[in-house]
């Protein structure tokens, strides 16, 4: 095969189980990383370059293969059976192949993708995007009304240093694999550390257990290279002579090609990692990024509430009485009620475009009602539609008005035409996770 037709310094024999081991890796791999489902394409030309979002970019550098609907693991099990088919057909032809040069473009195409995956998500976290602090509404919820999976993400959001940290430790890793000399480093990196978010999808059912296994799997194949090395000087600690491996391009163009694959890969990151920066900097894409209405931001107690003109003492059960309100930063308002709510299951980490559907500070939730809402300044009117699409039909219409800095009057009707009149009194509160341990707090 001429395209592989580079030498090494080192060249040495292969085994007959050695070579077919890596027809089939090479075979199994090109088909779980190489783009060659045409979904992919058209994702990328059907990209918006005048309203241009880095999600975008960031869902293409997730690609992984999907077979006639199938899911999860079983397109896994599938290439397998195509890269068996194929190893034994490549067996049969006896065709001659420089099993040097197979290795070590498998290596660089694996090295590459795995390069880009990590990065991406390291982006996510270096700016804190993937897991936002904590919403005042979520800081208002009982921790058991939290799905596991929203748990986790709250307990890194809430030290977004640590999480910066973590982003940091996945992009340092991603760059090491960018070059020979170092993959090694980035690999074990990326074993040890993915391998700790695998299991913590696992236990938490944070969604991305395949995605993640796909990138340890990619890790620990780049790990094989120096296997025998690393277990020499670690484990029997002998004196151990690193590879130097170096390749021989017996045609210029071989060369040029995995420059212009490492200069697009490059590329590809900064304008990845800008415009990530870009979204964090003016709208975070898990947060609704229109503003709340003026001097509403904070935590209200329902003082006096009234159904259909009926006043409704406070109660936790009583499933029209609201209980305490939350308006956020941005144009969302959380209500809890003893109403029972069907949880949104969804995780919220897709970029949308409207604040209607940004769901992520309402799923994985119960015990509180999440509205998003627009309101009219000059007529003092609130249109509330319910975030959970399972409550998607759940409006008010409200007018409000301020008795004062710190008491607010909201009347009006429901999507039935119910009548409703709360009195709303902000309590001025501190908290322990804003406040900190490091110095005195007085409450």
């Amino acid at each position: 095969m001429s395209f592989l037709n580079i030498s090494n310094h080192d060249s040495s024999e292969w085994k007959d189980y050695e070579k077919m081991l890596l027809r089939f890796f090479f075979i199994y791999f090109f088909i779980l990383v190489v783009p060659i489902d045409w979904k992919f394409y058209q994702e990328f030309f059907n990209i918006n370059w005048v309203n241009f979002n880095f999600y975008s970019l960031f869902s293409l550098t997730k690609y992984t293969p999907q077979f006639f609907g199938l899911t999860g693991y079983q397109n896994w099990l599938f290439a397998g059976l195509i890269a068996a088919a194929g190893t034994v057909i490549w067996t049969l032809s006896k065709t001659n192949c420089n099993y040097d040069g197979l290795y070590y473009w498998l290596r660089v195409i694996l090295r590459y993708r795995l390069a880009v995956g990590i990065i991406a998500y390291g982006f996510l976290k270096v700016f804190p995007l993937q897991m936002p602090f904590p919403s005042l509404s979520n800081m208002h919820t009982n921790y058991g009304d939290f799905l596991a999976w929203k748990i986790y993400f709250h307990t890194v959001g809430i030290t977004q240093g640590y999480e910066i940290f973590l982003g940091a430790i996945e992009v340092t890793a991603g760059l090491l694999l960018l070059f020979r000399r170092t993959t090694t480093f980035g690999a074990g990196i990326i074993a040890g550390f993915t391998g700790n978010i695998f299991a913590a999808n696992i236990a938490y059912d944070a969604g991305e257990e395949i995605y993640s296994a796909y990138l340890v799997v990619i890790a620990l194949f780049l790990l094989v290279y120096d296997a025998k090395r690393l277990y020499s000087l670690l484990v029997l600690e002998q004196y151990t002579v690193a590879s130097k491996f170096e390749p021989i391009y017996h045609h210029l163009g071989l060369k040029r090609a995995r420059q212009a694959l490492k200069a697009t890969v490059f590329i590809f990151l900064i304008v990845l990692g800008v415009a990530t920066y870009v979204n964090y900097a003016r709208e975070p894409y898990k947060i609704p990024k229109t503003d709340g209405l003026k001097g509403t931001y904070g935590y209200y107690n329902v003082r006096e509430f009234r159904f259909n003109g009926k006043v409704i003492p406070y109660s936790t059960t009583d499933a029209h009485r609201w209980q305490n309100v939350v308006f956020e930063k941005w144009a969302t308002i959380s209500i809890k009620i003893a109403k029972p709510i069907k949880i949104d299951t969804s995780f919220g980490d897709v970029y949308q475009t409207n604040d209607i559907d940004r769901n992520f500070e309402s799923a994985g939730v119960g015990g509180r009602h999440y509205f998003a809402y627009q309101a009219d300044t000059l007529n003092k009117k609130l249109s509330l539609q319910h975030k959970n699409k399972n409550h998607a039909s759940e409006k008010f219409h409200l007018s409000y008005r301020f008795l004062n800095d710190s008491t607010l009057i909201l009347s009006g009707v429901n999507e039935k035409k119910d009548s409703v009149y709360a009195v709303l009194d902000k309590i001025n509160r501190k908290y322990m996770l804003l406040e900190g341990r490091r110095k005195s707090v007085k409450l």
